[in-house]
C-alpha cells in the first residue's frame, strides 16, 4: 500500500486524503513511537512515565481489576496525586462490573485522584449501556501518550506458579505532536462522563517533535464508524500483504467481503484469532465465520496460548495500526476507541516481525478433504502465504475468565446474523452454522414453552421492559420541550 516513500508526490496526497476522510483523523508528521508487546514491557513503560509526571496524568481504561496489578497502578496513581499532579482516571462502567469493587475506587477518590465512571445504567436511557468506553489510553504531561490494547490486571502478566502464561497483547509508546490528539480524545470522553476539562484543548503545533514517524490518532465514537471505514480502504489498497491480529473477530459482511476480495486478488491476507476465549461459548460462533475466508485464500491462525488479546493490522510493510478497535460491529459502530495509524516501514516492519514470530505458537485452521472447518493440530508456518510446516502442537482449550464484554456482543451479532438468514432465506447458511442454528431454534422453542407454561413469568419482565422505555422516551421529550421550548 504505496502511502509514504515511494510512489508520486500526487498519488501519496490522494492517499492521504483517502485516510484522513475515512477516519476523521489528521496525519500528524514527526514522532517518535516505540512497538510494546505484552505486560511485560507495556505495565514498566506505563509506570515510568507516571512516576515522572510533572503536570498531569490522562488515565482512561475499559477494565482496572481490583488485584495486584491493579493495586499497583493505583498506588502509582495516588502517590502523584499527593505530589500535586492533576490525575485524571476513566473507566468503563461495564468493563468494571464485577471487577473492580467500591472500596478501589473510593479509596482513589479519597487519596486525591478525579475518578469518572462512563455510561453507568441510567434510568432515562434503558439501552445506553450498549454504548462503551472501550479505550485504553494513558497521556502524560502532553508529552507522552500510550495507546495499547492492554487493560490492568493479573490476566496480562500470568502466574507463573499455578503455570498460567500471560496474555498476548500489543501497545505502542507515543511522542510528539500526535500526543495532543491522544490528549483532546481523552478531553472528550472526560466531558462525555461529567463537566469538561478546565484546560483548553492541547495544540498538536505546540508539542514537542519526537522523531521522524507520522501517526494518525483515530478516536472514534459511537456511530461514526470511522475505523471501520478506514479498515476497508486498507483491505481495498493492500497490493501485497494483509496480516489482521484480533482478540474477538466477528467481521461484517461487507468487511468479510472487503478480505475475499483482497485475497482474490493475490493478496496475502492472514487473520490470528485466540484459540481460547475468556468467554468459552462464543468460540464456536466466532468460528462460524471461517468458512466464507477460507473459501476465498485467507489463512485463519488460533493462537496456542490462553488468550491473545492484540488489536493490530501490518500491511504490505508500510502501514500499521495499534490500539483498542476490535475486527466487529462493537467497536466499529458501538463504542469509544482508540487507535494509533503508523505509516512508516521500520516500525511497520517491527509488527511485520512480531506477527512471524506469534505464528510460531498458533495453528492454522484448513477446510479439510470434506470442505469442512478444522484446526489440523499443526503448529503454523511463520511465514504467511508459503507452505505450512507440519509439526504437532499441543492446542490449549482450557478457558480463562474475565475480560471484554466485546467477544459477547460479536457472538451475539453472529447469532443474529444466522438466525435472520435462516428465517428469510437471504443466504446460503454455511454447514459450520448448523450448530447455531440448533442451538438458537432450541432456545426459541424453549422460551415459548416457557410462555405457555409460565406466561407472566413472560409477559411481566416484557411489560416492565416496556414501560421502562416507555418512561424514557417520555422523560426526553419532556427535557428537550422544556429546554427548546
Amino acid at each position: 500500500m504505496e502511502t509514504t516513500g515511494r510512489g508520486t508526490p500526487l498519488a501519496r496526497q490522494l492517499a492521504n486524503q483517502a485516510f484522513s476522510r475515512a477516519s476523521g483523523a489528521p496525519l500528524r508528521e514527526h514522532n517518535h513511537v516505540r512497538l510494546l508487546a505484552d505486560a511485560s514491557e507495556n505495565y514498566p513503560a506505563w509506570l515510568e512515565a507516571i512516576r515522572a509526571a510533572r503536570r498531569t496524568i490522562h488515565f482512561e481504561m475499559y477494565i482496572i481489576h481490583d488485584d495486584d496489578q491493579g493495586q499497583l497502578f493505583a498506588d502509582a496513581l495516588i502517590e502523584k496525586a499527593r505530589d500535586g499532579v492533576r490525575v485524571r482516571l476513566l473507566y468503563d462502567w461495564m468493563g468494571g462490573f464485577g471487577k473492580t469493587s467500591r472500596r478501589f475506587w473510593r479509596r482513589l477518590r479519597v487519596e486525591g485522584v478525579e475518578v469518572r465512571c462512563y455510561n453507568p445504567p441510567r434510568l432515562d436511557s434503558p439501552l445506553g449501556w450498549i454504548s462503551r468506553d472501550h479505550r485504553k489510553m494513558i497521556a502524560v504531561d502532553g508529552e507522552v501518550a500510550f495507546v495499547t490494547g492492554l487493560c490492568v490486571g493479573r490476566a496480562w502478566v500470568g502466574d507463573a506458579s499455578r503455570g498460567l502464561a500471560p496474555w498476548r497483547d500489543t501497545g505502542i509508546a507515543l511522542r510528539g505532536p500526535a500526543v495532543a490528539d491522544c490528549e483532546q480524545a481523552f478531553a472528550d470522553a472526560w466531558a462525555a462522563a461529567g463537566s469538561p476539562l478546565p484546560l483548553a484543548p492541547p495544540d498538536p503545533n505546540l508539542s514537542s517533535r519526537g522523531g521522524d514517524v507520522a501517526v494518525r490518532v483515530v478516536a472514534s465514537v459511537p456511530y461514526t464508524a470511522g475505523m471501520f471505514r478506514l479498515d476497508q480502504l486498507v483491505a481495498a489498497l493492500a497490493r501485497h500483504t494483509l496480516w489482521l491480529t484480533d482478540a474477538y473477530f466477528a467481521g461484517t459482511t461487507p468487511y468479510v467481503q472487503a478480505l475475499r476480495a483482497a485475497a482474490a486478488d493475490g493478496v496475502d491476507v492472514s487473520l490470528l484469532v485466540p484459540g481460547a476465549s475468556d468467554i468459552p461459548v462464543v468460540r464456536l460462533f466466532s468460528r462460524a465465520g471461517y468458512r466464507p475466508l477460507l473459501e476465498a485464500g485467507v489463512r485463519v491462525f488460533e493462537w496456542n496460548g490462553p488468550m491473545i488479546h492484540a488489536k493490530t493490522a501490518v500491511a504490505d510493510g508500510r502501514w500499521a495500526r495499534v490500539g483498542s478497535s476490535n475486527l466487529n460491529i462493537a467497536s466499529w459502530i458501538g463504542n469509544r476507541e482508540l487507535d494509533a495509524i503508523v505509516e512508516d516501514e521500520p516500525f511497520a516492519q517491527q509488527m511485520q516481525a512480531m506477527y512471524l514470530n506469534d505464528l510460531n505458537n498458533a495453528t492454522e485452521v484448513v477446510l479439510d478433504a470434506r470442505n469442512r472447518v478444522r484446526a489440523p493440530g499443526a503448529r503454523a508456518t511463520p511465514q504467511p502465504g508459503g507452505d505450512p510446516s507440519r509439526g504437532r502442537a499441543t492446542h490449549r482449550s482450557a478457558a480463562v475468565r474475565g475480560g471484554s464484554s466485546g467477544r459477547a456482543l460479536a457472538g451475539a451479532v453472529r447469532i443474529g446474523n444466522t438466525v435472520s438468514a435462516a428465517i428469510t432465506n437471504r443466504r446460503v447458511l454455511e454447514p459450520v452454522e448448523a450448530h447455531i442454528a440448533l442451538i438458537a431454534g432450541g432456545l426459541l422453542l424453549a422460551l415459548a414453552a416457557l410462555a405457555v407454561e409460565f406466561p407472566r413469568g413472560v409477559s411481566y419482565p416484557l411489560a416492565v421492559l416496556v414501560a421502562w422505555l416507555g418512561v424514557a422516551l417520555l422523560y426526553r421529550g419532556v427535557r428537550l420541550h422544556t429546554r427548546h421550548g
